[in-house]
């Protein structure tokens, strides 16, 4: 007969899928309900069988690699041995299951003894993975000769897959699983226990994170929370850095901890081809002081170094910073799932749930049985005479066990007790016994039924074990979680401290330029025209800072966003630069009305918030210290309003709010009482009908300069200050300029000196520069001189403020004086 035509591509197909479940399901991915490969399973089986225990002495390790690889795992000795010292290096389990006493290997990556040398027993912790194996409790399947039998899983108390968690490689997928606290897997299990439909941020209210065994930092950002809701995520590990003070001011960093899986001994090669490369410079010794009692690599510092630029290096430079990527791959009933927390405790307790049933049949079949035994010894022991002589005139015990059954109605299983029983049953003493065991047995009995047949008192039994488990082997945590959305690395103390030019345009466009480039070319003030913008684009904030201040950012419905100075894109003088939304989580419709700069948030100084609906508020500056990446709310704004202008004032200042009609009212500061933070004022100006504010001017009380006010139809005029009488807050105002159609509606105002220039750009895109001492001092109720001519229906689109007399190729002009209109 002809061999039959067998397709390759099939075959080879068949084959690499069964190598690829045997490699996933047999090797390198844990079972999700005792967290352990195969070969682990096997380990703590045959040590098991061995009597192996933490109660017993130490056996070579040589023995129980024998055993697991001549009984159950048909692998390298190797192999094995190396999983067996894995699961006793207390800084690659965070709660070991092997006992070992020997050589089992360093964090600095040196190797374990020879198994010939190291000894190895069950930790007390790893006998509650075999607790009640005895009981039927988990299914048995043949070994690889099928001489034996092993179990498919082990009847574990402890939620191991997330305790220790797990790692490997196997083919077309993975699994990453950091090790967690077992006190803190307690208290989240109890949790689903008693409110199953409990969702995965319920149980993080318990599990803070992981808890590595060599300690450290960890960053919880939103890495975390979704590691934690889809089973993949990536989170930043610290070592933990001291700064010690030695003798004549000098300093050193002591490394304390390091990050998770680190070698040790690298880690130092690292830090001293650094300091070798002077890539880390200030360093003047290096040496690794660590011992039993801890991890301890000690810097010392040359004299005046400064530690924080040097462990800003060590994070950024070294492993001493890391990422921890989670997979949470484990094999559900023979199948590769990726779990969140919340399914790998469910299956966990579906597993306890399993085992607890599973064991009170078989202790509920035993005590069935033997309550059945003693009910025929009561028997026995009531009618013992009569039972007596049955058994003395029975020729052969089995005539004797057919007469006793049918006589008193017994079994078969209580006839032979009785056959067995010692005389020294017959004793009273021993019959109040037998009726208390029997009595036992029957509370025993029906406290299993109840536990069968009632799932309250079922999670009853598994809250009490997992209470018990957290009381006895439970400790304290060791990684210590960092709430920081950023998670990485701070890098201020390795950037100078310059002086910067912040620009933000009317679009949203910033930059952040060097101080240097502008007073090269002799630019002071803002250097309006050193910035390239786009048509109808102009500069609305110009700040002159430096690269370690806070930039607060204000939008226009309210929200306050905070970044570092440094953080924003650098471009040359004449760049356009980059759009805000690349940088802050803008929602639509929300735009950047107002940037300040500001080193420290101190309580002394007020932000006073003003609106173009007149509503005016002042808010201690340390209230918005703390500021999320997604921004907070600064002031409540309504629905028809919008947020104009934020200044930084003291308890002296006093603020000129300035309307589009052109009024105008001068209150002191300290008239609007100081409000928190998610509060929307109080009102500065009455406006009337259709009005809005357009400038906020603040000033002190002995202010000596003028106040510019400019119209979009490009007049203008310049008032001193005292002309304006400071009045309540609240009130309808004064005016500060008559406006005609003519002159159109106020654009803003500032205050100026003699020697000041404004910029005025028109929505023809036509720029002029007009020096203010050029512009008329007048009173307030006067109708001001035309700045700028223009053709029909064009409008003054914005204007800015210079301090001195030159700006790229703008000649200045003087104004068109009119006669004044009161």
């Amino acid at each position: 007969m002809d061999n039959p035509t067998i397709s390759i591509e099939k075959e080879i197909q068949k084959s690499y899928l069964e190598y690829s479940l045997s490699v996933i399901i047999g090797r390198a991915i844990p079972d999700v309900r005792d967290g352990l490969k195969p070969v682990h399973r096997r380990i703590l089986f045959a040590q098991y069988e061995l009597g192996n225990s933490y109660t017993r002495p130490y056996k070579k390790s040589a023995r129980v690699v024998g055993d697991v690889i001549g009984k159950y795992h048909p692998h390298g000795d190797s192999a094995v041995y190396d999983a067996l010292v894995r699961m006793a290096q207390s800084f690659s389990m965070r709660d070991p299951l092997v006992d070992g006493q020997g050589n089992f290997g360093s964090i600095d990556g040196d190797a374990a003894a020879a198994m010939r040398y190291t000894e190895a027993r069950m930790s007390r912790l790893a006998g509650e993975f075999l607790a009640d194996i005895d009981k039927k409790t988990v299914d048995f399947r043949p070994n690889y000769d099928n001489s034996l039998q092993e179990p498919v899983v082990l009847p574990t108390k402890v939620p191991n897959l997330l305790l220790n968690g797990s790692s490997g490689i196997a083919v077309g997928m993975a699994t990453n699983i950091p090790p967690h606290n077992l006190g803190e897997l307690v208290d989240a299990l109890l949790e689903q226990l008693a409110n199953p439909s409990c969702s995965v941020d319920d149980l993080l209210r318990h599990v803070k994170g992981p808890d590595f065994p060599t300690g450290g930092s960890l960053y919880a950002g939103q890495g975390l929370l979704d590691a934690y809701r889809t089973g993949r995520g990536t989170v930043k590990i610290r070592g933990k850095v001291e700064i010690e003070k030695r003798k004549r001011d000098m300093e050193a960093i002591v490394i304390t901890e390091i990050p998770f899986a680190l070698n040790k001994s690298s880690l130092v090669e690292k830090i001293a081809q650094l300091v070798q490369d002077k890539r880390i410079d200030g360093v003047s010794d290096l040496r690794d002081e660590s011992d039993r009692k801890g991890i301890r690599i000690v810097l010392d510092l040359k004299k005046g170094a400064i530690p924080d630029i040097i462990v800003n290096s060590l994070y950024k430079y070294t492993p001493l910073e890391t990422s921890f990527g989670y997979n949470m791959m484990a094999v559900v009933g023979n199948r590769p799932q990726l779990l969140n927390l919340k399914d790998i405790l469910r299956h966990f307790l579906e597993h306890r749930s399993e085992v607890i049933i599973r064991r009170t049949r078989f202790d509920l079949e035993k005590s069935e049985a033997r309550a059945h035994i003693l009910e025929g010894l009561r028997v026995a022991l009531d009618n013992i005479d009569e039972v007596v002589a049955i058994i003395r005139g029975s020729k052969t015990p089995q005539d004797a066990k057919d007469a006793l059954r049918e006589r008193f109605g017994l079994s078969d299983p209580q006839s032979q007790a009785i056959l067995d029983m010692r005389l020294q049953r017959l004793t009273g003493l021993e019959h109040e016994k037998l009726i208390e065991e029997y009595n036992e047995l029957l509370k025993a009995i029906e406290y299993f039924k109840s536990i069968l047949e009632h799932d309250g008192v079922l999670r009853g039994v598994i809250e009490e074990e997992l209470v018990k488990l957290k009381e006895t082997f439970a400790t304290p945590r060791q990684t210590e979680i960092v709430q920081d959305d950023l998670c990485g690395i701070d890098i201020e103390d390795l950037i100078p401290d310059k002086e910067v030019v912040i620009t933000l345009s009317q679009r949203g466009y910033v930059k952040r330029t060097n101080l240097e480039h502008y007073a090269q070319q002799k630019r002071g003030g803002k250097g309006v025209f050193g910035v390239h913008t786009s048509d109808g684009d102009f500069i609305l904030n110009f700040l002159v800072t430096s690269n370690h201040q806070n930039l607060i950012l204000f939008t226009n419905n309210g929200r306050m966003y905070r970044m570092k100075v440094h953080q924003i894109p650098e471009g040359s003088r004449t760049a356009k630069g980059v759009h805000i939304n690349n940088l802050l989580p803008l929602g639509r419709d929300e735009f950047v009305t107002c940037a300040l700069t500001l080193r420290d948030f101190l309580p002394e100084r007020y932000f006073l918030f003003v609106t173009r609906k007149g509503m005016v508020k002042r808010t201690e500056v340390d209230q918005y210290a703390n500021c999320r990446s997604t921004g907070i709310i600064a002031v409540n704004i309504r629905e028809d309003d919008e947020l104009l202008q934020v200044t930084e004032v003291g308890k002296n200042d006093e603020a000129v709010l300035v309307t589009a009609a052109g009024f105008s009212i001068r209150f002191a500061c300290q008239d609007v009482r100081p409000m928190g933070r998610g509060t929307a004022g109080v009102k500065g100006i009455a406006l009337r009908g259709g009005d809005r504010v357009v400038a906020a001017v603040v000033a002190d009380a002995q202010e000596t300069r003028d106040i510019l006010c400019v119209s979009g139809g490009g007049y203008g005029k310049r008032t001193a200050y005292d002309l304006y009488r400071l009045q309540s807050r609240g009130g309808k105002g004064i005016i500060t300029m008559r406006t005609t159609p003519k002159t159109g509606q106020l654009l803003g105002a500032v205050m100026v000196e003699p020697n000041d220039e404004i910029i005025l750009m028109t929505s023809e895109n036509k720029v002029i520069r007009i020096p203010v001492d050029g512009i008329r001092k007048v009173g307030r109720a006067t109708q001001g001189v035309r700045l700028v001519s223009m053709a029909e229906g064009a409008q003054v689109a914005g204007f800015d403020l210079v301090r001195e007399n030159q700006i790229d190729g703008v000649e200045p002009q003087d104004a068109d004086t009119l006669p004044d209109e009161d």
